[in-house]
């Protein structure tokens, strides 16, 4: 058992694996939150903690089942993003095999903790009913109103529509081994929430509006059994105007032993011009090329993400990317010159760009597709249609 204190917040709590659990008396779903995967992120723990006290005289009524489960305790204990490594990049089948070797020693700390988490994962999805939701709890080191990161499925999409939230798209293409992500190959809803500043005490309230509204978008709970329009209301007004998809197009990463350091005063969503200067690379400015609207600019010592940047997607653009998935209309371009399956799954593809340059991310995005790996001469894109439980999740 560890305990944290965030600064800048009077309060601490115990942490360990398991923040607690909900055991419903009713059939229903079972719904998995993931707080403090980074350690300087303890907002979604708190929230977890109060939802959960409040929630203890609903289980006659609960239908299903919720865990609130605890990320980097080591690192929650110290009060940074990690010791060694991030364990939000850690999420690849390949380091998943390597723990579950058990002839692999665990050399660093967050590999331990990957274990554990994936353990109580397994065992819950072995054990409990579906469908699954997961959720991954999250904090900003820049100013941020609340939003959502989703992997781009339509499952994902329908769902997380519910949320009067900012919905980002597309983060999967610039991030390896996170754990959504994971979660989402395997078919199941999986998506983070981003409740706001690391050390704002508006993030804790974010995320309890954000784990009201979770309960009851899954069908745990009636939204008579809490004060929905409240927590609804809360964070309806937080992001207002803002409400919409967003996409990812572009990813300033951070070099090894490359110092960075971001310009003062930049948060999330925030309009900026061309010719402005974003940050410095090891004292050289880094000047904005273009009109854009920068997203998760990096105020903290650790991390290889300099700051991303985001367009707002065409509701014409979900439309019809809806329609061209429902028909598989992938299925078609493998008879096309340049184009195979890369994956027996078919799920992945790969793309001759020699002989199929007429192919843009932008349309393997329509169908879902994001891109994985790119040379000079090949593209390799993958999509999670294929892998979606859809069936599963009848009223999602």
């Amino acid at each position: 058992m560890i305990k944290a204190t965030p600064a800048r917040l009077d309060m601490s709590v115990q942490k360990e694996r398991i923040i607690g659990a909900i055991k419903g008396a009713l059939e229903g779903p079972t719904l998995i939150f993931v707080a403090g995967i980074h350690g300087n992120e303890p907002a979604g723990i708190f929230a977890l903690r109060e939802v959960l006290s409040n929630l203890q005289e609903h289980t006659t009524t609960f239908r299903g089942n919720l865990y609130a489960i605890s990320g980097n305790l080591p690192a929650l204990a110290k009060g940074i993003r990690y010791d060694a490594c991030d364990l939000n990049r850690l999420w690849t089948e390949e380091t998943i095999e390597k723990i579950n070797d058990s002839e692999t020693e665990e050399k660093t700390a967050e590999l331990l903790q990957l274990k554990d988490i994936y353990q109580h994962i397994t065992t819950i999805l072995s054990t409990e009913r579906g469908p699954f939701y997961f959720y991954d709890l999250h904090t900003t080191s820049s100013d941020s109103i609340p939003f959502i990161t989703v992997n781009d499925s339509l499952l994902n999409r329908k769902y997380t529509s519910q949320y009067p939230l900012p919905l980002i798209l597309g983060i999967e293409e610039f991030l390896t081994g996170a754990l959504l992500s994971y979660i989402n190959e395997l078919g199941y809803i999986a998506f983070g929430f981003e409740g706001g500043q690391h050390e704002a005490t508006s993030s804790i309230d974010a995320h309890i509006a954000f784990i009201y509204l979770s309960i009851v978008f899954s069908g745990c709970l009636e939204k008579s059994a809490i004060d929905f329009e409240k927590h609804h209301s809360y964070l309806f007004h937080r992001t207002q105007n803002l409400q919409a998809f967003y996409e990812i197009y572009k990813r300033y990463e951070i070099k090894p032993f490359e110092v960075f350091k971001m310009e003062p005063g930049f948060s999330n969503f925030q309009p900026i011009k061309k010719g402005i200067p974003l940050a410095k690379s090891n004292g050289k400015p880094i000047i904005a090329t273009q009109r854009a609207n920068i997203f998760m600019p990096l105020y903290q010592g650790k991390g290889n993400d300099g700051f991303f940047l985001v367009r707002k997607v065409p509701k014409v653009f979900l439309y019809i990317s809806s329609v061209l998935r429902k028909v598989r209309f992938d299925n078609l371009l493998t008879l096309l010159p340049g184009v195979r399956w890369a994956s027996t799954k078919k799920d992945e593809l790969k793309v001759n760009l020699k002989i199929a340059r007429f192919f843009t991310k932008n349309f393997f995005h329509l169908l879902g597709y994001r891109s994985r790996t790119i040379s000079k001469t090949h593209l390799m894109v993958k999509n999670r249609e294929a892998a979606s439980r859809t069936s599963e999740y009848h009223g999602s």
